[in-house]
């Protein structure tokens, strides 16, 4: 299993609306970034992620796991970019900052700290644990 971060701007698509989509999940797309679509393509059946909103907030606010992989994205009309379908699978009562993740020096090598435009990233497991820990503090 590995583990991913994805962003969304609240206003757009939120962990609530997430939610609501229930266990079928809800496609994760638009995305046109070549790395960030590369990181999507990358991604397995079981994989988790954490959901981040960006712009608003910016703050991890959940996690969600990934239950299709990759398939054209059917928002892409040039056939380039690639989806998955990702499902809610918790909502933190505490939401983790991007402040609080910069603070600590343990995340710094993050690439939500070094590609901040980055919409999909890799996250390690030993980060993986820092930031679930930080959420429950």
């Amino acid at each position: 299993m590995k583990y991913w971060l994805l962003k969304s701007e609240p206003n757009v698509w939120s962990i609530d609306l997430q939610k609501k989509a229930g266990i079928k999940g809800a496609p994760w797309d638009g995305v046109r970034n070549y790395q960030a679509a590369k990181n999507l393509k990358s991604m397995r059946e079981g994989d988790l992620c954490f959901f981040y909103h960006s712009n608003i907030g910016k703050e991890i606010v959940g996690i969600v796991k990934v239950i299709k992989e990759s398939y054209i994205d059917k928002t892409d009309k040039t056939g380039r970019f690639v989806a998955v379908t990702v499902q809610f699978k918790s909502k933190f009562s505490k939401p983790v900052t991007l402040e609080n993740i910069k603070k600590n020096k343990d995340l710094s090598h993050l690439a939500l700290i070094k590609q901040s435009r980055l919409s999909v990233m890799p996250v390690d497991y030993k980060s993986w644990k820092i930031i679930n820990n930080m959420s429950r503090i």
